[in-house]
């Protein structure tokens, strides 16, 4: 049952892996924000009219929870893929896949800090062993090379941190279908993106794309609205609830070794060093999700069988059955 699980996951990291390639060449037309704002709102238009046919118009309802769909929204969506667009500015897009692959370690943490489950601290050593070789990558071994870790660096750090939240609030919302909690998040954070590109071009940091510009990126914004928007989000909030946030997000170790294999075929040569870089990351990365499963195997065996009671009628949990 969790091998046929483990496919939507699987479908959305290799979906994604492929995508920074894809966005890398279409930033040579569009500006980044303006781009992601395109690609979200086609995306956000074709989610909330599968939402409305498939559940309908009591769907679009928060629930009692619009502060905190709106923060994910944010954070999700807006956050993960424009900062992610703009660090496709300054660094590869291999390189940038990298840092996309500790989001299981980072959700480790974000697990820590809301839910108060602490990482053990060997998965903490895994992630500065997984930095390191990511480091190996982006400066290629070179002390000169730093500088190179900069901004890209930065805007991708804050752009796996939003999406291990993300991901995170997606295991709180399992009385919500993956589609209307992908549906509802995107809308929240369209909204922040379309307001934040209308500023940026009113006030001359970007500017609108001419027709042509977008017509020349069509291929390009199709695949990153049909394949890596929708489907591939949807696929993924699909795995979070049916796997759990952490095992799903073990998933993104394959996105660095799907782009560097897409970026190879494209005809890029990568160096003894990032290999190497690469080698370290993914490894740390793999042996740090071992350690979380072993564990977690460890613990349901661990657990206390219950006792049935006969005395009373059992109560079954209507959402408990619907989630499972």
């Amino acid at each position: 049952m969790r091998s046929r699980h483990a496919a939507f996951p699987l479908f959305a990291v290799l979906s994604w892996g492929v995508m920074f390639p894809v966005l890398a060449s279409a930033l040579t037309r569009v500006d980044a924000l303006n781009l992601t704002t395109a690609r979200y709102v086609l995306a956000t238009a074709i989610l909330l009219a599968l939402l409305l046919a498939r559940e309908g118009l009591a769907a679009l309802r928060a629930g009692g929870r619009p502060v905190e769909v709106v923060a994910l929204g944010v954070l999700g969506f807006a956050g993960f893929n424009v900062l992610t667009n703009l660090a496709l500015g300054h660094a590869a897009p291999q390189q940038i896949a990298l840092f996309a692959a500790t989001t299981p370690l980072v959700t480790q943490l974000v697990r820590w800090v809301r839910d108060g489950v602490r990482p053990r601290p060997v998965l903490l050593g895994f992630s500065l062993l997984a930095l390191v070789g990511v480091g190996l990558v982006i400066t290629r071994g070179r002390l000169d090379g730093l500088g190179q870790f900069g901004a890209g660096g930065l805007l991708m750090i804050g752009a796996v941190l939003g999406w291990a939240v993300y991901t995170h609030g997606a295991s709180r919302f399992t009385g919500w279908s993956p589609l209307r909690y992908t549906t509802l998040t995107a809308v929240a954070g369209t909204a922040a993106m379309l307001a934040a590109s209308l500023a940026a071009d009113l006030a001359g940091w970007q500017h609108l794309p001419a027709a042509a510009d977008l017509v020349a990126v069509a291929p390009q914004l199709a695949y990153a609205v049909i394949v890596a928007a929708v489907l591939a989000v949807l696929a993924w909030n699909t795995g979070v609830q049916r796997l759990g946030a952490a095992d799903a997000a073990l998933f993104m170790n394959l996105v660095p070794v799907t782009t560097f294999v897409v970026q190879t075929v494209r005809g890029y040569r990568p160096g003894a060093v990032e290999l190497v870089g690469a080698a370290l990351t993914i490894a740390a990365l793999v042996a740090a999700n071992l350690v979380t499963r072993s564990r977690a195997a460890t613990t349901r065996a661990a657990a206390p069988v219950p006792v049935a009671v006969t005395d009373r009628p059992a109560v079954v949990d209507p959402i408990a059955v619907v989630a499972r």
